[in-house]
């Protein structure tokens, strides 16, 4: 089985998160039944952006590394306090460690920023929300940006706003199964019926 790690800060965007919550989820039960997803957060009670709350599975400190295959890292709201998490330097030592066990590691839109302060993109192509500002800062990590929705380099996913949520998880679970397999979950959540 392989196992994705939603890594929660306070502030997280619920949009960005289901996303890898229900793909993985659906290729559990109607994919090649590969995968599960479980939570983790600095505190057991996190907070999304707009105030709702959700528990977590795991503490950042509870966690084995080894016993993940991905970590998956939504965006959020600085209002909310997302950086406040994003930024701590528990929350950054476990991106560091994913990568140093050479793991696969997805984000979504301002999700790159926690990956740019940790060091894991440095001198690597990567993307975040397409402002000035936040494309700026992930510049000031030593990220090469790239102006396209979704990057990946070596190992790492990144892409430049909430839109690109669906795609984003796609890939991921791609990477942890197949292409076939990823297509086949796309189609059975009705997405090919979009086009």
């Amino acid at each position: 089985m392989k196992k994705v790690l939603l890594l929660l800060a306070d502030g997280f965007e619920t949009f960005e998160a289901s996303v890898f919550i229900d793909v993985i989820g659906w290729n559990l039960v109607e994919g090649d039944n590969s995968t599960e997803l479980f939570t983790c957060g600095l505190k057991k009670e996190i907070k999304s952006s707009f105030n709702q709350r959700f528990t977590v599975d795991f503490l950042v400190s509870d966690i084995d590394i080894s016993s993940f295959d991905a970590l998956a890292v939504p965006g959020g709201f600085e209002m909310y306090g997302f950086y406040n998490d994003a930024f701590d330097e528990e929350f950054l030592g476990l991106i560091r460690g994913f990568k140093t066990n050479n793991k696969l590691i997805a984000s979504i839109c301002v999700g790159a920023l926690p990956l740019g302060k940790s060091g894991v993109l440095k001198n690597k192509k990567g993307t975040t929300y397409n402002s000035a500002e936040r494309r700026e800062a992930l510049r000031e990590f030593g990220v090469n940006v790239i102006n396209q929705p979704v990057v990946m380099d070596d190992n790492i996913i990144t892409s430049c706003n909430p839109s690109t949520a669906v795609d984003v998880a796609f890939l991921l679970l791609e990477h942890l199964t197949t292409r076939n397999n990823a297509d086949k979950v796309h189609q059975l959540m009705g997405f090919d019926d979009k086009k």
